[in-house]
């Protein structure tokens, strides 16, 4: 026979054992599973472009973590900036497609569909059109395509 134990819930908050110093900059966390992160990817990627490009050449001028806090705070508040342009502009159609890559192990062929209409709002509502980097220049983007060779049953 079996016998239960209760949670380990602790009233009181969770404090941080190693807070960082108060010299350095304080931002807020995005606050988001990988889902909805993997759904604004190339949008946080073409809109912090910048921001992005400026941690990266920090990042190579000096491996030490501390050294580059400033910049990629800059890139988190960019990202939290898209984050709640999405949610006040096209929420349905993003929520619609991070619930569809939540169900479907992360795969974007699985969710077209969602990606779609997501797609065509933030176009519409933000002026932003999803590229990924490095696709073969000439041919239609693979999330373009209407009928891919190899397709699963979307839903």
């Amino acid at each position: 026979m079996s016998s239960l134990q209760s949670g380990s819930v602790s009233p009181k908050p969770y404090v941080d054992p190693t807070p960082l110093p108060d010299n350095v900059p304080k931002v807020q966390e995005l606050g988001l599973t990988s889902a909805p992160l993997k759904s604004a990817a190339f949008f946080i990627g073409a809109y912090c472009k910048e921001f992005n490009e400026d941690f990266m050449l920090c990042k190579a001028e000096n491996r030490e973590p501390s050294h580059c806090l400033k910049e990629g705070r800059r890139v988190t508040r960019c990202a939290t900036d898209l984050i709640n342009k999405m949610r006040e502009n096209c929420l349905s159609q993003f929520q619609e497609h991070w619930n569809c890559l939540e169900r479907n192990n992360q795969e974007y062929y699985m969710c077209r569909k969602p990606e779609r209409t997501l797609n065509a709002c933030m176009f519409e509502k933000l002026g932003l059109t999803k590229t990924i980097p490095g696709a073969p220049a000439g041919q239609k983007p693979i999330h373009e395509v209407e009928s891919p060779i190899f397709k699963a049953v979307q839903k």
